[in-house]
């Protein structure tokens, strides 16, 4: 039986997370959870798989749930809190799937302890990969990809030659407003960014789809995770979301993973890897796809790729930079504070501001984190 722990139990991620504990319960068990501010759900799941410790946003929300947690669950609050559920139990598999560079020191905390990382926040890697991969690679961690593309050049790439890999490709469904010219988007609003064609995904990371900032995230993660230069990491716009992503080999053969779009594949295969089991998954039919459909990216369309691009080559802060703006920028446009179309012009005023750091060290990176947050939410 192997143990796990979810950070972000409550969310998109760690929901289907435990689909995947409930599809193999004799394989399974639940050693923590950490959610924010769910606490209805997050009552239910530790009643449910009874870990050993919970964790949830803040001291009032902890003093909200205590009287309803089973007797020998240990409750916990706050950053501190998730570093707990990530390195403090006897889990052999952490999964990171809060959203935001909130789950940096935790995932670091997790490795630190010896953890195997089942990685789907990748804002961790975005702001420090250079810190994340040298630790994960010293204590002997595997960041076992969790999102769909990753995971899909995980899977191609197994057993294959790295010397003789020519580039990867990373699909990406265009987002709820992919078929819109630039002057149709002036006028969207939070309900129609939150309408995503293929998958069913948490807000923040729907509008990161909608602006392609979650595929400019995904290159900068892919450039980590597998020790690629931007120029071998292309992202392709594929609607249907059935080719996950694909590798090409100096050959020119290419190997691509596909499957209907459902995330518990991918988790379920962070988790079982190197085994594959049953899934609860529907079974891909080529015939009823009938035809898949495929364009080059349009990074005028979509700038906010053409950023990640950009900030991902100068590395040091200018990652770091990029995600806390973005996150600000979402957040505001979630309250309905700016229009959709401001969300870029924030991340770019900021990146215009910023002075980068080469190989900046966690203080270096906090403090660009925190000045690049506070300028976004005062533009």
């Amino acid at each position: 039986m192997k143990k796990i722990a979810i950070l972000g139990s409550t969310g998109s991620i760690g929901t289907q997370t435990l689909d995947v504990v409930d599809m193999h319960p004799e394989l399974f068990q639940v050693e923590g959870l950490a959610a924010g501010g769910n606490t209805d759900l997050l009552i239910e799941q530790t009643k449910r798989y009874r870990p050993k410790k919970v964790s949830v946003g803040s001291k009032e929300l902890a003093e909200k749930i205590a009287p309803h947690l089973p007797a020998g669950t240990q409750l916990f609050y706050g950053n501190e809190g998730l570093v707990e559920v990530a390195a403090g139990t006897d889990a052999h598999t952490v999964v990171t799937a809060v959203v935001g560079s909130v789950g940096l020191e935790s995932t670091l905390a997790a490795i630190d302890a010896g953890k195997q990382i089942g990685l789907a926040n990748k804002e961790t890697l975005v702001t420090a990969g250079h810190i994340v991969t040298t630790r994960a690679a010293a204590k002997g961690v595997s960041l076992l990809p969790v999102d769909s593309e990753h995971s899909a050049i995980f899977q191609c790439l197994n057993g294959e030659n790295r010397e003789r890999l020519a580039g990867i490709t990373l699909t990406a469904s265009g987002g709820s407003f992919r078929d819109l010219t630039r002057e149709q988007l002036k006028n969207v609003t939070i309900e129609d960014a939150l309408k995503h064609p293929n998958w069913s995904m948490g807000s923040k990371i729907t509008i990161d789809s909608a602006t392609m900032v979650n595929k400019g995230l995904e290159v900068i993660e892919a450039h980590w995770l597998f020790g690629l230069q931007y120029d071998q990491i292309n992202v392709l716009l594929h609607p249907e979301s059935v080719i996950h992503s694909y590798v090409e080999f100096d050959d020119t053969s290419i190997i691509a993973q596909l499957g209907n779009p459902d995330m518990r594949v991918p988790i379920q295969y962070a988790l079982t890897y190197p085994d594959r089991l049953p899934s609860p998954a529907q079974r891909l039919s080529l015939a009823q796809a009938g035809k898949l459909h495929f364009r080059d990216m349009d990074m005028e369309r979509f700038p906010c790729l053409r950023m990640a691009y950009e900030c991902g080559k100068m590395g040091g802060t200018a990652t770091t930079a990029f995600n806390a703006a973005n996150e600000v920028a979402v957040a505001r446009f979630l309250r309905k504070e700016i229009s959709f179309l401001k969300i870029e012009d924030i991340i770019a005023s900021v990146l215009e501001a910023h002075h980068n750091v080469d190989e900046p060290d966690l203080q270096e990176i906090a403090r660009c984190d925190q000045e690049s947050r506070k300028l976004a939410a005062s533009l």
